[in-house]
Parts: C-alpha cells; structure tokens; sequence
C-alpha cells in the first residue's frame, strides 16, 4: 500500500481480478506481500480492455508497466459476472436432455420456488404477479428413456437399451450443442446414466461432430433432482461457452507475458483452474471474493464474528462470518433457478450505486431498483447514453461525489444533467426541491439496505451488537454510516482498499476443489458393530471416490497428490430431522469403530453450538447424508498494511479544501480530504468526505472515522 518508493525492492506475484457488473478490479500483490488496487470501466463485450486498463491504474502507483510486470507474475485469479449474466438473460448454449420416460414436462414445469425467486416481499404476496422463466431446456429437446431406480438404488425397472439411440438421435437432428442426462436417484446407481453417456459420445463421434455429453452422475451426484438436473444443465448451458471466454481470457494474458494457468473464484470459496470439471460453481465468484477476503482479514484482526457488507453498481450483498467460519449453502437459488452448488452464504438485494429511481405511477412513491445502468453510471454520465435517474446521480446532486474525479478523472461526469433529470423525473412529480429529491432517495436507499442487513442478522439468531461490520464495495463507505445507523455494531470496519475488496479476497484464496456426494447412512445409537463399521465402510469408499477426483483436478495444474493438503468432511443430522450439518472430520481415514465415535462427538459438539446442548437428541440415532473432499494448495496471500501511528490531526497535504454538499435540509461546507494521504492516528470529524479515485468515504454529522495502522477506517457513531 505505500506509494512505491521501495517497489524496487520486489515483484509482481499475484493479480487478482474482479470483473463486475460497473468496475473491474485488479488487486496486485508482490513477492513482500504489499499491494496495489486498480478500477477501470468493465467492458462486458471484451474484457480484457477492462481488465487491462485495471491493471495499468495499479501498476501506475508502482511506477511499472504491464510489459515488465506480467511475466513475473506466478498466479492469476479472476471472479466476475459473465456466466451469471449469461444465465439471466438466457443466452446460452443449444442443449439436449434425457431423462426418465414420462418425467420430460419436469424441468418445464421447475419448483414451485422458482416462480417468485428474487421478488420482493410484496411480490411474493401477489399470486397472479408470479411466473416461471422459460426452461434452459425447451421441451421439444427433451426425449426420455425407459428406466426407474428407486430411491435405495435398486433397479425397480432395467434400462431399456432400444430407447437410448432412437432418443439420442433425435437430439442430435435437432442440432443441439450438448446433452445432459438425468435420471431419477441416479447418485444411488449411476451405472444407468453412464451406459447411456457412453453410447452418446460413441454416436456423436461416429457424425464427427463437437457435442459433449453431461451426465449429472459425473458432476453432482447428489440428492434432489431438480437441482441436479439445473446444474448440471447450467454446466453445459451457461459454463462451457463462459469456459471459452476464459480460455480468450487467459489468451489475453498469456499475449501480454504472462506466464501461469488462470484461476477463477468459485463459490465454494476456493479458486479453482479454468479447465475444471465443475466450471458452474464460478457462476457468482466476485461477491465470494469479497467473503473470503473478510474471512481472512477477520483472521488476521483477530475477529471471530463478522457481518459482510458490499455495495457495488448493481447490488448489495450481505453474508456472515460466525465464530470464524464461513456458512456453505449446498441447495442454493441463482437466476430464479434451484441448483445443487456448494455456495458460501449470501443474501444478494438488487440495490447499487447504479440502480435505477423512479416514482411509481400508480402510488406515487420511490422505487429503487432492480435493474441498474451498470458500468453506464447514470444520466450524469454524457457517454453512458443513460435516460434515467440512478442512486449515483442523487450523489452528484447532493455534492457527495467529485464529478471530476470519477475512477481517478476517468470519466468526467455532469452534475448539470443529473440536477436537470433528477428534477423532472424525481422532484417535480413529489413536489419536493431537486436537492430534497435527490436526499430522500440516498435516505430510501440507506433505509432499505439497514432493515436488509438488520433484518438477515436477527433472522439467523443474533444480535448486531455480536458483530463487527465491515463494509466494502465501491460503493459501500458512501453508504456506510446510512445502512449502520442505529444498529449497534460493535464496530465498523473500511478498508483502504474497500473498492477492489473483492479482488483481495480472490488474492487471498487458496487453490482449492470440492467434490461433494450424497449418502444414506443410518446408525441407531446403540448400533451393533458391524452396522457401525459397514457405514465406515460405505463413508470411506465415497471419500475415496472425491478424493480421486479431487486429485485428478489438481493434476491438470502439474500439481501431485503430495502437493495438496485433503481434507474430508461429513454431513450429519439425527434421524428423521430435516437438517443437516456440515463438519470437517478429525480423522484422515475410517478404520475402526473409535473413528466414528470421534465423528459422532464432532456432530453433537457442532450441534450444540448452532442449537443449544439441550436439543441433542442421541436417541434419534444417526444419519450420515453426504461425503465432502476439499484438497487445498496454498499460495501467497497478501500481506496486511503494518504503519507507525501518526497524530490524531490529518495532515495538510491531505487537505483537498471544500466543498459544499446538500445534507439533511440544509447546505454545509464539507471538508475534503485525500485518502491516500490520511496517516494512521488521524481521526477525521464530521462533516467530512474523503475521496480516492475509487471509492469515497462520507463522514456525515454524529460520526467520526479513526484510521488504524492496518490502514482501515473505524467509523464511530457518537
């Protein structure tokens, strides 16, 4: 983090991208540890112009160039929204699917869920405004084959062979560009699944042409089958071209010197290679960036309960980190689909800094959001081509944001055009002064995200005042003390660096693969000992299964078995409870009946702690659901800031001056100040905005914010 004066000293090693829907960050670390943060302008079309503009903006702090920098660098990260803005828009690849013959309207019809996924509150209450997106797969590329497994894995009807070619034909005439198969309780007896991948890839092969064929066997042989089938239909829908931008991607790199295998976030917290297996778990890396970045963070500080908090230009979104551990979903929600993904917890609000306000013609109030202007910023932008107001508009109104000093002057935005649209679109139609308008929306806005955050905290069973806030985002510190008010953290927390957060965290992650599998292991708590060692068995032989495919994951990076630290984990509930726990196993292997002893007190620790100790319920018995493996191989992380603390008075040279901005009915004269400059010890008074070229932090009256010597703000309300 300081200027660059001793850059000399060491090299590029890591570059860590986070290419989201407004900005890319590129987040580069040296072989010391020290960073730099760059932003640039995403560019949605080809993005490595924006990514490459990013890292010109970081190298530039450094006095280096591209050219001399990349071919040091050793790992490259990258996170962004290219598969998830593909899925949501629905352009995707042409695919078929097989599945059992009389089940083909299944994915047509999808879960009931997935009518109102992603509505909001008042939404859901509304029965005729809820409806179902057109299937990935359309039913007439939808052909079934006779075969049942029950849900025990034993075949109640043999695979009819004659089906398989006539079905697959008739995909293959209809020109699709992959097949999926999915069978019911296929996890229990995949041998059906496999048979009929076999003949495909025979016939494919056999009409020289390029299909590839997805059985969900091979990628999430897990419980419940529409999330099994829309996985595995997203891996061949939405990953398999979005690995082919990744692939021009890494060409990209590669042409400007750089020299190592691409990695990409993936949701499970991890980073994983552009050829892996499971691409679709990348679906939403860059907001996990920012998780695993305050997990690490929260390490180094020494925090054990953590509320993430991250406003970008399209959304705001929230997870919790609890006694050091990061939640893991395996049954999440993502573009109004139910999918099988193990996925960091997150709770995602469509509310950004570009997220469009207008005034509701029917009831005539404020609607902020969904959609957003995206990289486009608002009308207040003259290249954007934007028509209607955003949040960051009302920003420029209000004086909170230099209008010069966008992305570092990047872009220069109007404040005559977002006073001239907010007016007629905003103030006029409420009756209200353009600067009242344009408060009441960033009040709007603070409200709804606070009762968002508050509201996800309490709901999960705590209480604010047991977590430390951190806020990140590009937009997240214009906000912070807004969304915090009131709630009672018992501190908050802005890093320097807030903008390219995300892009920390992906340099912070480990290389890391997942396999997960489902099980049905039961054990009454008085088992016999060979029920007790045949479940070992059965766990152990799944562990086994993962672990291989683990291994084989790592080996297209050049890494062997004894590179890579295998951790295994296990799901656990009672018996006929309906959840279950996810638990890193203390044992390296299942070898006798003191290793399961060992993992039942694992489980009751564990279940008392989420629950209470009260609540234990041993004579339930026991249910095994699900094999995990994790093989990590570390890499560098960044090093945190360490400075010498200076004087409580900020100095002079970082000073910008005044400037007056619209506050709470009332004009004030605002001091401005530098971030960059601010040293460790300065406490920064109300009211008071302090700029970087990527982000600003506002100090409005009732807070102050105190720099550490980590270099990260604490914002105090008094």
């Amino acid at each position: 983090m300081d200027e660059g004066s001793e850059y000399n000293l060491a090299r590029s090693q890591i570059l860590a991208i986070d290419a989201g829907g407004t900005m890319t960050d590129t987040f580069i670390i040296d072989e010391a540890g020290e960073f730099v943060v760059g932003k640039a302008q995403t560019t949605p079309k080809d993005e490595h112009i924006g990514l490459r503009n990013s890292a010109i903006d970081a190298l530039n702090q450094w006095d280096a160039v591209i050219e001399e920098e990349y071919p040091n660098l050793l790992a490259g990260v990258y996170s962004g929204t290219a598969m998830l803005n593909r899925l949501v828009s629905r352009v995707g690849q042409r695919v078929g699917l097989i599945v059992n013959k009389g089940t083909e309207d299944n994915h047509r019809m999808g879960r009931g869920v997935q009518s109102y996924l992603g509505y909001s509150y008042s939404d859901r209450i509304h029965i005729n405004t809820h409806h179902f997106d057109s299937p990935l797969v359309p039913r007439k590329w939808t052909v079934g084959v006779t075969e049942r497994v029950d849900l025990f894995g034993n075949v109640v009807i043999p695979l009819y062979e004659n089906d398989i070619r006539p079905a697959i034909q008739s995909l293959l005439d209809e020109d699709v560009e992959a097949i999926v198969i999915s069978l019911l309780h296929s996890y229990k007896f995949p041998e059906h699944e496999r048979k009929i991948r076999d003949i495909a890839e025979e016939m494919i092969q056999q009409e020289n042409k390029d299909i590839k064929v997805f059985a969900t066997v091979d990628y999430y042989p897990v419980r419940k089958e529409s999330h099994r089938t829309n996985t595995t239909i997203v891996e061949a829908y939405a990953a398999e071209p979005s690995r082919k931008t990744l692939e021009m991607l890494d060409h990209s790199l590669r042409e400007q010197g750089a020299e190592f295998d691409l990695r990409i976030m993936a949701s499970h917290g991890g980073t994983i290679g552009i050829q892996a297996n499971e691409l679709a778990r990348t679906c939403v890396s860059g907001p996990i960036g920012g998780m695993v970045g305050a997990k690490y963070l929260s390490e180094n500080l020494g925090l054990k309960n953590v509320a993430c908090s991250d406003i970008g230009g399209t959304s705001f979104d929230i997870g919790l980190i609890t006694d050091g551990n990061l939640a893991i979903e395996t049954d999440p929600a993502m573009a109004r689909l139910v999918l099988s993904l193990p996925l960091v917890s997150m709770d995602t609000t469509g509310a950004g800094t570009g997220s469009f306000v207008r005034v509701d013609p029917n009831y005539g109030n404020l609607v902020i959001g969904p959609d957003s202007a995206g990289s486009r910023v608002g009308v207040c932008n003259p290249e954007g081509g934007i028509e209607t107001v955003t949040v960051s508009d009302c920003h420029v109104v209000l004086g909170l944001i230099n209008p010069d000093n966008f992305i570092g002057g990047v872009i220069k935005l109007s404040k005559e055009k977002a006073y001239e649209a907010v007016r007629t679109q905003i103030a006029e139609p409420l009756g209200l002064t353009v600067e009242d308008a344009a408060f009441g929306v960033t009040e709007l806005l603070e409200s709804q995200l606070r009762n968002y955050l508050e509201s996800m905290i309490l709901g999960k069973g705590y209480s604010p005042s047991q977590y430390v806030c951190f806020s990140y985002g590009g937009g997240g510190p214009l906000h912070t003390a807004g969304y915090t008010k009131g709630l009672g953290f018992e501190d908050i927390l802005i890093p320097a660096w807030a903008a390219g957060f995300s892009a920390f965290g992906c340099g912070a992650a480990d290389f890391e693969y997942r396999y997960d599998k489902t099980l049905d292991i039961n054990v009454e708590e008085h088992a016999e000992d060979d029920a007790i060692l045949n479940a070992g068995i059965e766990l152990q032989a799944a562990w086994t299964e993962l672990k291989t495919k683990v291994a084989e994951e790592f080996e297209k990076n050049g890494y062997s078995n004894n590179e890579v630290d295998f951790k295994l984990l296990y799901r656990m509930q009672y018996q006929g409870q309906l959840n279950d726990l996810e638990i890193e196993a203390p044992i390296k292997e299942f070898k006798s009946i003191s290793d399961y002893e060992t993992l039942v007190k694992t489980f009751e620790e564990t279940y008392s702690k989420v629950y209470s100790k009260s609540a234990l319920s041993p004579e339930l018995g026991y249910s095994i659901t699900g094999a995990i493996v994790r093989g990590v191989v570390e890499v560098p992380k960044p090093k945190i800031p360490e400075e010498s603390l200076s004087s409580k008075e900020p100095p002079e040279e970082a000073y910008l001056g005044n400037r007056e901005v619209y506050w709470d009915g009332e004009f004030l004269n605002a001091s401005i100040y530098e971030m960059e400059k601010l040293k460790p010890g300065n406490t920064i008074t109300a009211f008071s905005i302090i700029e970087s070229s990527a982000t600003t932090l506002v100090v409005p009256i009732g807070f102050e914010a105190y720099l550490d010597e980590k270099r990260i703000f604490h914002l105090k309300e008094l």
